[in-house]
């Protein structure tokens, strides 16, 4: 499979947002990896609205959780192999189940926090929403960023490219 990189556009209103919606399906983007966000005074109507991993810091709170959890865990399993708890013996499979339930119990615990921040990557785009723009978020194949970037160029010049990410994650 390969990887996908997410565009960011920022877009003078809905009217071009729903043009470039479907000049991208045309271009055989799926509708699940177009993503838009807008001020609390924007309607997006039926436009495809950003989801929660989109808008909230979950995304990056999980992978956080998950580094931390697991290490935590891992730690937790190499101290019950040096000392062990009385009466038990601990052998390696001790590190193997504290990094996976360390990884787990971090994951679940960053994401209900990550849910509840907004998402700290989309903060340079806050005052454009306020002044009524919309942001556009497209995840697109790697290997065609150009060409997408182009297209929008071409038939769009009151669009302001904002570059990409470089790497959009597997889940969720």
């Amino acid at each position: 499979m390969r990887g996908l990189k997410r565009l960011y556009f920022l877009l003078p209103g809905t009217e071009v947002a729903r043009r470039i919606v479907d000049e991208l399906l045309l271009a055989h983007v799926p509708y699940e990896h177009i993503h838009l966000l807008a001020g609390a005074e924007t309607s997006l109507e039926e436009l495809p609205e950003a989801g929660i991993a989109q808008k909230t810091d979950l995304v990056p709170a999980i992978e956080r959780g998950l580094a931390v959890g697991g290490s935590v865990g891992a730690l937790a399993g190499l101290v019950a192999i040096v000392f062990p708890p009385a009466g038990l013996v601990a052998a390696g499979g001790a590190v193997l189940f504290g990094a996976l339930g360390g990884a787990g119990f971090g994951a679940w615990v960053a994401a209900m926090i990550g849910v509840s921040l907004p998402n700290s990557r989309l903060a340079r785009f806050e005052a454009a929403l306020e002044r009524g723009m919309v942001l556009m978020m497209v995840d697109v194949p790697k290997d065609q960023v150009e060409d997408f970037q182009e297209l929008i160029r071409e038939h769009h010049a009151e669009v302001e490219i904002e570059g990409t990410e470089p790497t959009i994650p597997a889940f969720p």
